[in-house]
């Protein structure tokens, strides 16, 4: 095994280890509290939506990236491949908008009760259904040219290929084609990422000017005391700027490779990295810093 093939090893079993376990403590830690609960809140049917799409991404990138560092050259096969990379490319749309999602049902949940925002805050967990359920039918969509220009290794011609995912390959396909499933993948990322940054920006705002009132309202000695709502404005911030870096990295990254037909051990390892980060890292960031507002912020 030579140098890139260890460094590629590390980096897979450094983040898909540590990123199943943090789902499956993620998901533990939520069905405990809806347990407890008489009613489920519409926050945490987002969470859970958000660790079940991160453990499609882990799964799916793993066993990819399993056939790549083990040699398992007829692991996955013709199905296996398509089945793996669709899942994968799919889940990852589903993580962009449930993110979206988030962000926004935290930012309407914590704005003023005067505002029109708080109008669109959803009361029960029902209400956020159909917007997962729109989150699956474009992404699955979106994805569906995959299934016919991904082809395993062992059944291919590979001169003919123009991309080598782990074992798998894409065919060419017809610049129209091309073109019209990367504008759909674009359009999707700016708008729900533009959303995203926009209500996290307006929540980051609305807790800043939040704490400036409490200071001012009481003593100076409660002011190196950490407010719950600080703290929850540096989960967002984290979470989005961790998101942020992740996927658009990995989408730069990817759109290079795949129009330059760049497969350098770098830029794999790089690849690996990125399109397992966010979902390793995220369900930490949620389990060390509480995600939901304090019902204790209204009451100031």
């Amino acid at each position: 095994m030579n140098w890139s093939n260890v460094i590629h090893t590390i980096i897979f079993l450094s983040l898909i280890g540590p990123g199943i376990m943090g789902n499956i403590l993620m998901f533990a830690r939520l069905g405990y509290t809806s347990a407890l609960e008489t009613e489920k809140k519409p926050i945490d049917v987002i969470l859970i939506h958000l660790v079940f799409s991160n453990m499609i991404i882990i799964c799916t990138t793993g066993l990819k990236e399993l056939a790549t560092v083990f040699y398992f050259r007829s692991f996955l096969g013709d199905i296996g491949c398509k089945t793996t990379v669709y899942l994968a490319r799919m889940a990852r749309g589903l993580s962009i908008c449930t993110t979206c999602l988030l962000s926004v049902v935290q930012a309407v949940t914590i704005s003023p009760r005067t505002t029109f925002w708080t109008k669109l805050k959803p009361q029960t967990s029902c209400q956020v259904l159909p917007f997962l359920l729109l989150f699956w039918i474009v992404n699955v969509l979106i994805s569906s040219n995959l299934l016919s220009y991904i082809k395993g290794g062992s059944s291919l011609n590979r001169s003919v290929a123009i991309m080598y995912i782990g074992h798998c390959y894409m065919l060419p396909s017809r610049h129209i084609i091309k073109w019209f499933f990367l504008s759909l993948m674009t359009l999707r990322d700016v708008i729900f990422q533009s959303l995203m940054g926009w209500s996290s920006g307006s929540m980051a705002l609305h807790l800043y000017n939040h704490h400036k009132r409490v200071l001012y309202l009481y003593s100076s000695r409660f002011a190196n005391n950490s407010p719950p709502e600080i703290r929850a404005t540096w989960s967002i911030l984290i979470l989005m700027a961790c998101f942020l870096f992740f996927y658009w990295v990995d989408f730069i990254l990817s759109f290079y490779t795949g129009f330059t037909v760049t497969h350098d051990s770098i830029s794999l390892n790089i690849k690996t990295f990125l399109e397992l980060g966010y979902a390793s890292f995220s369900p930490y960031v949620l389990i060390s810093r509480n995600v939901r507002v304090p019902n204790t912020l209204h009451a100031h």
